[in-house]
């Protein structure tokens, strides 16, 4: 049966309010000012997706939020971008999130009001939705606190529907980096970073966080910034060297190589054709200020492939 989307994609909808230059705060009623400011669509989640159908995935999106000036604002971005927004759910009378950003160079601190973000059940995604999709992502996880109890579970569904499954967990706020061992016996793709990995499996070094989850879940890729990114499946072991690029804002970066990875995964891609394709694509998209304005189209990103000798 031909499905309606490719992936779907469970998560958080926010927009990032950027403020980038000399952005460290200053208390005792400083005013300082800095250099830009800008809205743009933010969550891990929803810029995974727009990354995902600017790729030419069928992306649908299923999320809490608002029906305010926030929550109106990301809906409309992700259909501009090709997202089908339709299974989204808007509670009245509650408050979209919002994450504000501070950029400075490579680095970032992120300040989140969580809003609806942690409030998505894992009984509001309908078997019937599952049905109509090849692939169901989930990212922030540690965020999305209500899904949590329910998640292994709905992993589950969507695989017996015969769905493949993928998690980004991101950054755990309370540094506590429990739950996820449990669900990755039910996950296919685990997408963390360098800092996840080493927090989550308390190794010493990528390469043996590596090895360690490496026997625990199908299909492994390793976010590790200027260090490029590692993935692991079935015994193969590969490396990719980031993108040489001038960084303009590293917001979305994982989020955007998540969707180039996924792409490649879902097209029966070698292991080393998703992982280079992951690394164009988050490297790309850090040349334009907010996580989608430099995301790039699969024709964009295959003038990359060809130029590093690994055309997909």
């Amino acid at each position: 049966m031909k499905k309606k989307y490719d992936i779907l994609v469970a998560g958080e909808i926010n927009p990032d309010i950027i403020l980038s230059g000399d952005v460290e705060p200053v208390f005792g009623q400083v005013e300082k000012l800095v250099d830009g400011a800008s809205l743009t669509v933010g969550s891990s989640s929803a810029i995974f997706a727009c990354g995902a159908a600017r790729l030419g995935l069928k992306v649908g999106f299923i999320g809490r939020c608002a029906d305010d000036m926030f929550g109106r604002f990301v809906l409309d971005e992700m259909q501009k971008a090709g997202v089908d927004t339709a299974p989204a759910i808007i509670v009245e009378g509650g408050s979209t999130g919002l994450s504000v950003i501070l950029a400075r160079g490579n680095d970032r601190s992120i300040l989140t009001y969580p809003g609806l973000i942690p409030t998505l059940q894992a009984d509001e995604i309908p078997d019937d939705l599952l049905r109509r999709s090849r692939h169901l992502h989930v990212a922030s996880y540690f965020l999305q606190t209500a899904l949590q109890p329910g998640m292994q579970n709905l992993f589950e569904r969507a695989r017996t529907l015969g769905l493949t499954t993928s998690l980004d967990t991101n950054y755990d706020p309370l540094e506590t980096w429990q739950g996820v061992n449990e669900l990755l016996a039910v996950t296919n793709v685990f997408l963390p970073n360098e800092v996840e990995i080493l927090s989550l499996t308390r190794q010493k070094s990528v390469e043996a966080a590596v090895n360690h989850l490496a026997r625990q879940v199908e299909t492994l890729a390793v976010k590790q910034g200027a260090s490029g990114a590692t993935a692991a499946r079935n015994g193969e072991h590969v490396k990719v060297n980031s993108l040489p690029v001038k960084v303009q804002d590293t917001v979305g970066a994982g989020d955007s190589f998540d969707a180039g990875f996924l792409y490649g995964y879902l097209n029966q891609w070698t292991l080393e054709e998703s992982l280079r394709l992951a690394v164009i694509c988050g490297g790309l998209s850090t040349q334009a200020i907010g996580g989608t304005a430099g995301q790039p189209t699969l024709a964009e990103a295959r003038i990359w492939m060809e130029k590093l000798g690994k055309q997909g």
